[in-house]
């Protein structure tokens, strides 16, 4: 199916698309990018790239002119505050959440969070309630995707009444693309997460 598109260029993620499928595309003589940033910095330096690879370098240019800034003044905000114990899980029954090998790890930080599973050795590791409320997060982040958090399943958490981020009434419902989309969405993310990291 691609093949018979004869597309000028293919966009793969490491974690999303087989090697031997890239593999294959290259040998048909398709170009592919194959993208795997694992933090912010890389995320914004992809766009660049892809920018120069797409003959829209300018354009590419443009839009990490707006967030290089963003970034350098989160990483200034993180540096002086105190980091806040987050959670944040991508899926439910069971619970799943991040590890510091991800992506997703590394916008809490750089927005001054502490991921509470950062140690597991899974990139994606099961967690149980009882599990987080050991943690003790001060912040629960709950975004809609890739599993749709909704209002009903803060109630999850009800029982855990002394965890700080339940006592507090500090777990948001957030746009999971802010978490965990990297390129243009960064600047926003860099705006709107901040805020929701410091107490």
């Amino acid at each position: 199916m691609i093949r018979s598109l004869d597309p000028d260029l293919v966009l793969a993620n490491v974690e999303e698309n087989l090697k031997e499928h890239v593999e294959t595309l290259r040998g048909w003589g398709i170009p592919v990018f194959v993208q795997y940033p694992r933090t912010v910095a890389e995320g914004i330096r992809m766009v660049e790239e892809l920018g120069a690879v797409t003959g829209s370098a300018e354009r590419a240019g443009e839009i990490t002119a707006g967030i290089w800034p963003l970034y350098h003044q989160a990483e200034r905000l993180g540096e002086a505050r105190r980091r806040v114990g987050v959670f944040c899980p991508i899926w439910r029954n069971p619970y799943m959440t991040i590890n510091r090998d991800t992506y997703v790890h590394d916008m809490l930080t750089l927005c001054g969070g502490r991921n509470v599973f950062a140690e597991r050795p899974e990139r994606y590791p099961e967690v149980t309630l009882d599990e987080v409320a050991a943690a003790r997060p001060e912040v629960i982040l709950l975004p809609d995707e890739p599993y749709r958090f909704r209002k009903v399943h803060i109630q999850d958490f009800a029982p855990y009444e002394d965890v700080p981020a339940v006592r507090d009434g500090r777990i948001y419902l957030v746009d999971g693309k802010l978490l965990a989309w990297y390129g243009p969405r960064i600047g926003e993310a860099l705006q709107a997460l901040p805020s929701l990291l410091h107490l």
